[in-house]
Order: structure tokens, then sequence, then C-alpha cells
């Protein structure tokens, strides 16, 4: 378990390198909200949108998600508080005034990066705008 990072993933360092080269500048691995144990992966202060990449093992991606085999008790209850605890943290975030940006692993960070921007742009244009979450299709919970 030691080798499983908690930041600086490989698709979290695909996707910054993309918002760099479209001149974003943001924090990185930070709590959006101080009262929140929560980080999350890149978050923008002024317009206020937080950014999660997750993992499609760990957060259950529902077109690449596959059950454990071994202990899938244990797993499943682990990837049901994992999708629990997203939900929750999307809420608070939201409530706050935040827009979330829910980003699969799997997905092309040059095409992330650009939905990335379209939210930070529409609040620096717009700072009166809906905060919402903001997810990929795929990103539909899975059925228990």
């Amino acid at each position: 378990m030691r080798g499983n990072r908690s930041r600086n993933t490989g698709p979290e360092l695909a996707l910054r390198k993309h918002l760099w080269a479209r001149g974003l500048r943001y924090r990185v691995d930070a709590r959006p909200l101080p009262q929140l144990r929560r980080r999350a992966d890149v978050v923008f202060l002024g317009p206020r949108v937080a950014v999660f990449v997750d993992g499609c093992y760990w957060h259950g991606c529902p077109d690449h998600h596959r059950p454990s085999r071994k202990n899938a008790e244990f797993w499943e209850a682990k990837i049901a508080g994992n999708r629990e605890r997203d939900a929750e943290t999307d809420a608070r975030l939201v409530e706050a005034g935040w827009t979330v940006l829910r980003i699969w692993e799997h997905e092309d960070p040059a095409v992330a990066a650009i939905r990335v921007e379209d939210a930070v742009l529409q609040h620096r244009q717009n700072p009166s705008a809906e905060p919402g979450v903001r997810a990929t299709t795929s990103a539909v919970p899975l059925s228990s």
C-alpha cells in the first residue's frame, strides 16, 4: 500500500502540465476549506474551483472499476465509503460556493484541462455564477 501515492500521480501531473501550458496557476494538494479535512488535487482560490483527479479503482469508476476477488467484502465497503466521502465533499464545497470538478484518471488530460479552464474563466468573468459539481457522463454512481 505504500506504493499508492496520494499526490503527484501520473494523471495529476499530466493534467497540471496542460493547465500550466494554458497559463493557469493553481495550488496543489490544498484544502479548499480550512475546516474541511479533505484536500483537492488542484485548487483555484480566487474563482473557487476545486479539481479532484479520481483513480478508477479507488473511486469506483463505472467504466473501469473491477471488483476485487480477494477480500471482496472489505474492498467493496472501502470503495463505497470513498464514494460517499466524495459525495459529501462535493456537497460541502458547493454549499460553500465552490465549483467542483471530478476527473477520472482515464480521461484525456488535454480535454480535462479545457473543462477546468472553462470553469475557472467562467467564474473570473461572472463571479456570481452558480457553483456546482461537474463530472463526466461516466461519473454516474454505480448501483448497488
